[in-house]
């Protein structure tokens, strides 16, 4: 394998050459308008959201729905106590890992932030943005037994035997290769015999529309970002995500909510002597770059009103090398 590098613990913004990239685009920004930062793993969110938030006055929330976990903090590339000292972070590790948490969670505990200083909501969950600046459709909590039914199916029929049962609005709007929105939209049609995209045409306003806030789009394109995807998760394997791992092992099921955290399974596996680090260490790249590969193409579908910028234009040094490789 090769040797794990060694990195900051804070984003890089706090160097004279980030701030270089960084402080002409936030110069320019409302103090009184919420800031809305997407884009995908690995492209410098967190540094340019630190300087935005030093700016407005208001905390960073995150809107990553890995980033929510409490067992995960290294692996999901949560926040550094160095950050968490430079500005208020909310929405961070506040759920345990056995506990479902959905968008319309996130949005309920997100609500009261937006009444006080305005908050810089940073994070790759397309579909957190889209709920907060669309409106989020108010569909009854799913019964147990839907989703163990769910669950199971998935386990020995696979996802697809889901999705050749939702109607065809949905099947044409949902994400078909995530088996979580696969799930999702099976439980809604099984629980309320109405199919997922119905709910979502009975819309309510959203809690905050995208003319009132400021929401910036980091473009990352593959050969940018595969890189800096690669060296970030050799400075999380330096940074101890192995003993996160062991810590979590005894514990550990693929059906938890958190343990969808990428590289989770890789390297539980190796930790349980079931594959060498090298084949974990490579896997997990992989998958990670699969996820972001995923999340451009939700941006580009769903997020055609947001400012376009460029992540090399906002992050200093060669690709992979940033002081903030292992930031989001």
């Amino acid at each position: 394998m090769r040797p794990a590098r060694k990195c900051r613990k804070s984003a890089g913004s706090s160097t004279p050459e980030g701030r270089k990239t960084i402080e002409p685009f936030v110069s320019r920004l409302d103090r009184t308008r919420p800031v809305l930062i997407a884009g995908p793993t690995a492209s410098g969110k967190s540094a340019l959201a630190l300087a935005a938030a030093d700016r407005l006055g208001g905390p960073v929330v995150n809107a990553d729905a890995l980033q929510v976990y409490a067992d995960w903090r290294i692996l999901t590339a949560r926040p550094s106590p160095e950050d968490e000292a430079r500005a208020p972070h909310r929405l961070y590790g506040h759920v345990p890992g056995d506990r479902p948490y959905s968008v319309g969670d996130w949005l309920r505990d997100l609500a009261p932030l937006l009444s006080g200083p305005p908050p810089v909501i940073v994070g790759g969950t397309g579909l957190y943005f889209t709920a907060l600046t669309e409106g989020l459709a108010q569909i009854p909590p799913t019964p147990d037994a839907i989703r163990a039914e769910a669950l199971r199916r998935i386990e020995t029929e696979g996802a697809d035997s889901l999705l050749a049962e939702l109607d065809a609005a949905t099947a044409s709007r949902i994400d078909r290769r995530n088996p979580m929105r696969i799930q999702r939209a099976w439980e809604v049609l099984r629980a309320t015999r109405r199919g997922l995209a119905d709910w979502q045409d009975d819309t309510p306003p959203p809690l905050l529309p995208l003319h009132r806030a400021q929401p910036v789009l980091i473009d990352a394109p593959k050969d940018w970002l595969n890189p800096r995807i690669a060296a970030r998760f050799d400075a999380m394997l330096a940074e101890g995500a192995l003993d996160e791992a062991r810590r979590n092992a005894p514990g550990w099921r693929p059906d938890l909510p958190s343990a969808k955290a990428i590289g989770a399974a890789e390297l539980i596996t190796h930790v349980r002597g079931e594959l060498t680090i090298d084949a974990a260490r490579e896997a997990a790249i992989t998958a990670t770059r699969q996820y972001a590969k995923r999340q451009r193409s939700w941006f580009r579908a769903r997020m055609k009103g947001w400012e376009v910028r460029a992540a090399k234009d906002l992050n200093s040094g060669p690709a992979g090398a940033s002081n903030e490789a292992r930031r989001t």
